[in-house]
């Protein structure tokens, strides 16, 4: 639960507004609506509105916000997308929140160093349709069409992570406004450095709670010559991933692995009139030479085979790929779809994908035994997958019985040696889990939060209690 108490630590939120509208004008918002809209993301956390909004366009206007509220002790909230799923944008103290997506501006591709700088509004599709001529991408994928910033700062991944890796792979340095106005550049564009501590990986993840990203260093990566998806059924969860097992220890350099259970593909058939056999079902992607392709395509399939995959189906065209990864991409809208007067609550773990199809078969058995809805998806080729429940809140049973099995799943991982979320973050939501997974080491976490951010004011009741 929030910490209530907290709020009497900070100052006074009118002077802030009227210094900041003086400078800002019609930029600055205290709407109702527009508060309202920009203290809500995409999760089952409810709106908890800041009480301005100012929009900014460069770096020096984000330093000017921060400063003006460091000085009046107000809670600053960065703002991208709005599509984090942990309440990571909702002001819980109130305070002035920072709209980025004006600052939307890809600054330098260097094509030849295979790297990109943008600013912190840039949204992952449109980095890449502006790339598209480079024959360059961007490769991280987390689904929605999430800002650059927030990427790094909730430290996203998705479905193309096993073989590119999450933003902390991919991100090779930062710009960031600290709490006391200061702006820092956290490492340069060389490949890699031994010079100092690494604070690049130490604000990939911070989720505003250590300074605002106002400028961001991408890797890049050459678009494939060829892409072939594929799609396998199987007739359980554990024959599913012990072929995703082999897949990975064979050596294929696969570029996606996504499981979706039986009630998923039924949720993801209605939504989006697909024909997929009600099974578990693994969509799978293969990047490289067209026929380096085909033979992956073949070998896995092959290997799918021993574990008893069937109507194993793959395709290089690009409208069959796009129109599979699409319906991927809409599981959750198509989870929702499945109970129209329920609320979506999104969540996920990973653990080691030795483990993995235990922790599903079990989170499964779990979820009927108390006969809720929560299709699973996974991102299984790096043992992260998620649970999409389906609940009518109004039902205070059902709200309390799928929290105990959200609660159990999390500490199910846990104890097989994995982590509460493999790419949802913390925000407010999983703070207690936190402390679960790490221990001791969450008071180092906190003298570091203390560190750069003494007055708590950087997007204070996440990811620590302070």
């Amino acid at each position: 639960m929030v910490e209530t108490a907290a709020v009497k630590t900070y100052g006074s939120i009118e002077e802030v507004i009227n210094e900041l509208a003086a400078r800002f004008g019609e930029r600055l918002s205290v709407a109702h609506s527009v508060r309202e809209r920009f203290g809500k993301d995409e999760s089952f956390h409810p709106s908890s509105p800041p009480d301005a909004v100012v929009t900014v366009l460069s770096a020096d206007e984000v330093q000017d916000v921060v400063s003006t509220c460091a000085r009046y002790k107000v809670p600053v909230i960065p703002y991208g997308t709005g599509t984090a799923l942990e309440g990571q944008v909702c002001a819980l103290y109130g305070g002035i929140c920072i709209n980025l997506q004006e600052m939307n501006q890809v600054l330098e591709v260097h094509a030849e160093d295979l790297d990109v700088v943008v600013q912190p509004g840039v949204t992952r599709k449109q980095l890449n349709t502006h790339l598209r001529d480079s024959g360059l991408f961007f490769p991280i994928d987390p689904g929605a069409n999430a800002s650059i910033g927030g990427m790094a700062a909730c430290r996203a991944s998705g479905t193309n992570a096993v073989r590119y890796g999450t933003m902390r792979e991919n991100v090779l340095a930062l710009t960031v406004v600290l709490a006391d106005g200061r702006i820092i550049k956290t490492s340069r564009r060389a490949k890699k450095s031994a010079a100092g501590y690494d604070l690049t990986r130490l604000f990939v993840g911070s989720e505003g709670t250590l300074g605002v990203i106002t400028e961001i260093t991408l890797r890049l990566y050459g678009i494939p010559e060829a892409i072939t998806s594929a799609v396998c059924t199987f007739a359980d969860v554990a024959s599913a991933v012990n072929t995703v097992i082999a897949t990975i220890q064979y050596g294929i350099p696969i570029a996606r692995m996504e499981l979706l259970d039986e009630s998923m593909i039924d949720g993801v058939n209605r939504y989006s009139k697909t024909e997929f056999e009600i099974a578990p079902t693994l969509f799978l992607e293969f990047h490289g030479s067209e026929q380096y392709a085909t033979e992956q395509a073949e070998t896995v399939q092959g290997i799918a085979e021993e574990f008893g995959g069937g109507n194993f189906k793959w395709t290089g065209n690009t409208e069959e790929r796009n129109r599979l990864w699409q319906a991927r991409h809409d599981a959750a809208y198509a989870a929702k779809a499945m109970r129209p007067n329920g609320t979506i609550w999104s969540t996920d773990v990973c653990v080691p994908i030795s483990r993995l199809a235990d922790c599903i078969t079990e989170t499964q058995e779990d979820i009927k035994a108390n006969n809720l809805l929560a299709p699973i998806a996974g991102h299984v080729g790096d043992g992260n997958f998620h649970l999409a429940f389906v609940v009518d809140h109004e039902d205070k049973e059902e709200v309390k019985r799928a929290e105990a099995v959200h609660e159990r799943m999390v500490m199910r991982a846990l104890a097989m040696g994995g982590t509460c979320t493999g790419e949802h973050g913390i925000g407010y939501g999983k703070i207690d889990f936190l402390v679960a997974e790490h221990g001791e080491a969450v008071s180092v976490m906190r003298t570091l939060k203390q560190a750069l951010d003494p007055d708590n004011i950087m997007n204070p009741g996440k990811v620590l209690r302070v």
